[in-house]
Parts: structure tokens; C-alpha cells; sequence
């Protein structure tokens, strides 16, 4: 299994107490059940990548942490409940590490395996998205 990369910690460690026990639970359960996904600090936030392709991360925003799933649109769970007007992502926002649904997590995590539109090779088709899986 591989392990939250150090940059990732790094970023963790930055954030408020609140933050940061929910940057760790995110950063532990995501690379649990996506073992074979790489991660690293991708436009300055964690993000974990299958084959090349942006597939979950999360960041601190004014609303909370946002968990961000690049194919979330398509795993039609009415808790990512905030969509991207341009492209197929969604998201939930956090607050406190008791918000977090461990098994509705890791069931996104499941879905995000298998719907996945092909963010990796977007500015090579000009912005349009395809769908891998």
C-alpha cells in the first residue's frame, strides 16, 4: 500500500486543528482504498491520480475543506451536492472531522474507480472531457 506523500503531510501540518484532523482522515481513508493511486501536491492541494488522471483531493477554501471528486457529477450522490458548472466534478464541504461519513466515503472512492471522464489529456483535446470508464 503506499503511503500520503510527505508534501501532502506537509500541507496537512499547515492547517488549523480542525483542519488538519480532517486533512488526516481524508489523506488516510483515500490512500487506504485507492492504494494503487499516486499522490502529490498538484496546483499547491493534495490530489491522488490513477494512470495519469486527477481522480480526488481537497483543499481549504472560505466555505470549509473541500473534498473534490473530478468524476463525482457522475456517481449522482446527493451529498456532493456542489457540482462544477464547467466540467464533471462535485464536492462536499467539511468543518469538523465528525461530519465526515466514513462509509459514504469510501463508497465514492469505490465509484471514483469505476466513472472516470479523462481529465489527463483535456488541453490536449482542446477542453473537451471524454469518459474512460
Amino acid at each position: 500500500m503506499k503511503t500520503v506523500h510527505k508534501d501532502i503531510i506537509a500541507y496537512n501540518d499547515t492547517q488549523s486543528a480542525a483542519d488538519k484532523a480532517i486533512c488526516r482522515v481524508l489523506a488516510h481513508e483515500i490512500t487506504q482504498h485507492l492504494p494503487n493511486a499516486e499522490n502529490k501536491i498538484w496546483h499547491r492541494h493534495p490530489v491522488w491520480f490513477l494512470d495519469g488522471n486527477p481522480i480526488v483531493g481537497y483543499s481549504k477554501q472560505k466555505k470549509g475543506l473541500r473534498l473534490m471528486f473530478w468524476s463525482g457529477a457522475g456517481f449522482e450522490e446527493e451529498d456532493l451536492n456542489v457540482k462544477g458548472k464547467k466540467f464533471k466534478d462535485a464536492s462536499i464541504f467539511y468543518n469538523a472531522v465528525s461530519e465526515i461519513d466514513v462509509a459514504k466515503l469510501q463508497y465514492w472512492l469505490e465509484k471514483s474507480r469505476s466513472i472516470q471522464w479523462d481529465y489527463k489529456n483535456i488541453v490536449k483535446r482542446k477542453g473537451v472531457l471524454e469518459r474512460l470508464k
